[in-house]
């Protein structure tokens, strides 16, 4: 969806008309089934939008779509899941309808309710709704963020898309680079949001609202990961009883997510939550679910054979495909025209190739997203607590002084050392990828507040190097925000909703959104129904880490479908093998992006100290695979939109 907003200005409709035909077109890939542009030529005011149907097939879903006499025009993206529910509603209240759609259910509770419809949605959503009467643009977007909503304003203009690109094709877009969204983005892999990498550009925050009249702009929450009061009141029953309301509640949420008119699916990594999720569809579905499962020929990075038994197991329609590194060698050069914005998470690869193989079967999937975040599932939440607790009884001569002795190990070495020793130890000390790791355990010793080591646990480039790299600090931003607030929740609450505010919308959702559409297949993830979220936010610590684990509560609940060897293993994540293509198939184009030549006439980075990284990395002493693949991802990005 796409739209433009000029209350102020004379407008030349020819080149208005260009525009939003520019504008529809470039978010084809969101949507190939249908598009349609609508004009308020005296208001000033265009909508357009690319679809992709999945409820009511029929031309009557088309958008923009209306009321009788016009004055309501809604654009949206996304699903409703208890559109059905509100329809009856509305029909006990007196209104009709033409289509089987959730876009006129959607416009007739706006039509009924105003504002206030967005706390009846059950779902993933971002839309723009012109009301000519009220003389106004009402945008909004669903409570977790899982459906993407940019905007530019000026004193002009608004215009606002599902996708950066839609922006972009506006001819009176000034494309003006916001320096501080570099600092940020080399910071964190992403940028967080309500910024762009534009300036005067903007992504409205998860579980907003914003109102655009010709006096200006009101932005406000109407949701927010809630906080422990009396509406939430925390879960005080015993263990039993918490698996039994987290499988009822799992179960009638997964079944919701199933509404469609075209073929669904589910991607199965094999891991904890996405095994969860297939499972339940195989339980309240009345045939053979169909899952998906991409694998990689490099052992540490393979979960395909977890997959496969949990697929035979559930008796699941399975699809496996093993990548090789060239298939996805070659996703890479398009992953600046997916990710319209510097975006460096490199599990975007095989989130693509995943998704790819899905769309050939399917048209919607469900995945697992959202577990981690909720129940503790990272491997860094514990560990930082953990360090805290023992670094904040060192004397700094002490820290810097065991610093410098680790470092004297290299992370290649240390994996080597690691991996015959790790099936022996306790669960919670088994993971994978352990060089990486590694590398992360040596910065944090230096940090001893919760807040700096966290920073140090997830951030891609440290503050001070960042400095180094570009001479600028990085701004602050969300991270701090929440940081600041509800100082009374226990540290691994803390670190769960900073991530639910920051890395799980700007990272793992963006991530998501732009793989999964960029091959028109759309993703739901029922793990982050709002239903899910308020009630994992009344569960007490205890029942989401116990006894040195994650995700307890979600594991006891699985082990009601699976049997707990198919599932306790290390946690590996979704990654590729970057660091070592970087040494061997990637090597020439990180030469060619990254040469001294291209970065000294750029100008903007101190190359001496990216050859220092990539000279490091080559040689195996220092493992830079994040800090360079932020580099490229960049100039990548810049190459293709610059």
């Amino acid at each position: 969806m796409c739209g433009i907003v000029g209350f102020k200005v004379k407008w030349d409709f020819r080149e208005f008309e260009r525009d939003m035909a520019s504008a529809v077109a470039c978010l084809r890939h969101r949507g190939p089934d249908d598009h349609g542009i609508y004009f308020d030529k005296y208001n000033g005011i265009g909508l357009g939008h690319s679809r992709l149907s999945v409820i009511d097939l029929s031309k009557a879903g088309r958008q923009p779509m209306s009321n009788e006499n016009g004055n309501i025009q809604v654009v949206y993206n996304g699903e409703i899941y208890n559109f059905l529910e509100i329809r009856t509603t509305l029909e006990n209240l007196g209104h009709t309808f033409k289509t089987n759609s959730d876009t006129e259910v959607l416009l007739r509770a706006y039509e009924h309710w105003g504002i206030e419809c967005l706390n009846r949605f059950i779902g993933m959503f971002a839309f723009g709704i012109w009301d000519r009467q009220k003389q106004r643009l009402f945008l909004a977007r669903d409570r977790l963020g899982i459906k993407p909503l940019y905007y530019y304003l000026d004193e002009n203009y608004l215009i606002f898309g599902s996708e950066l690109k839609a922006i972009m094709s506006f001819s009176k877009f000034p494309k003006q680079i916001d320096p501080d969204a570099i600092s940020l983005f080399l910071h964190y892999q992403y940028i967080p949001a309500p910024k762009t990498i534009f300036l005067n550009t903007y992504k409205l925050d998860a579980g907003c609202y914003a109102i655009f009249e010709r006096n200006g702009m009101q932005i406000k929450p109407y949701w927010t990961i809630p906080p422990i009061c009396s509406r939430f009141r925390q879960f005080k029953g015993p263990e039993k009883e918490a698996v039994e309301e987290l499988d009822k509640l799992l179960t009638t949420v997964v079944s919701d997510h199933l509404i469609s008119d075209v073929p669904l699916g589910a991607l199965l990594s094999g891991g904890i939550d996405s095994s969860l999720v297939a499972a339940l569809m195989q339980k309240v579905s009345s045939g053979p679910v169909r899952t998906y499962t991409i694998g990689f020929s490099e052992e540490k990075y393979n979960e395909a054979p977890w997959a496969r038994s949990i697929a035979e197991y559930l008796g699941t329609e399975h699809t496996e495909f093993i990548v090789t590194p060239k298939e996805a060698l070659d996703v890479i050069p398009r992953l600046a025209e997916l990710y319209d914005e510097p975006f460096a998470d490199s599990s975007a690869i095989p989130t693509y190739l995943v998704c790819s193989l899905a769309k050939s079967r399917v048209t919607v999937a469900l995945s697992g997203d959202g577990g981690d975040e909720q129940f503790a599932g990272y491997v860094r939440y514990w560990a930082v607590v953990a360090l805290l607790q023992k670094v904040e009884k060192l004397p700094k001569k002490a820290k810097t002084a065991l610093g410098r002795i680790l470092k004297m190990f290299p992370s290649s070495w240390v994996e080597k050392a690691y991996l015959p020793l790790r099936d022996h130890l306790p669960q919670r000390f088994r993971v994978a990828n352990f060089g990486d790791k590694w590398d992360k355990l040596i910065n944090l010793i230096e940090y001893s507040s919760l807040e700096s080591l966290y920073r140090m646990a997830i951030c891609i480039w440290p503050q001070r190097d960042v400095m180094a790299l570009l001479g600028r600090d990085v701004p602050k931003s969300k991270f701090e925000d929440i940081f600041g607030q509800n100082n009374d929740r226990s540290p691994l609450a803390k670190l769960m909703r900073v991530d639910q505010h920051t890395y799980l919308v700007d990272a793992m959702l963006t991530k998501v959104d732009r793989a999964s559409m960029g091959v028109s297949l759309e993703v739901r993830v029922p793990l982050l129904d709002h239903r899910v979220v308020e009630f994992t936010w009344r569960l007490p610590d205890k029942l989401k880490y116990k006894n040195g684990e994650g995700k307890h509560v979600l594991k006891n609940v699985l082990s009601r479908y699976l049997p707990v060897s198919m599932f306790q293993r290390p946690k590996m994540g979704f990654g590729v093998p970057i660091g070592q293509w970087f040494r061997n198939e990637l090597k020439d184009l990180i030469t060619d992006y990254l040469s001294a030549e291209s970065l000294r006439k750029e100008g903007l980075f101190n190359w001496e100290l990216i050859n220092q990284k990539i000279n490091e990395h080559f040689s195996g002493k220092v493992d830079h695979q994040y800090r360079l693949w932020a580099i490229l991802m960049w100039e990548m990005w810049r190459e293709r939109w610059l």
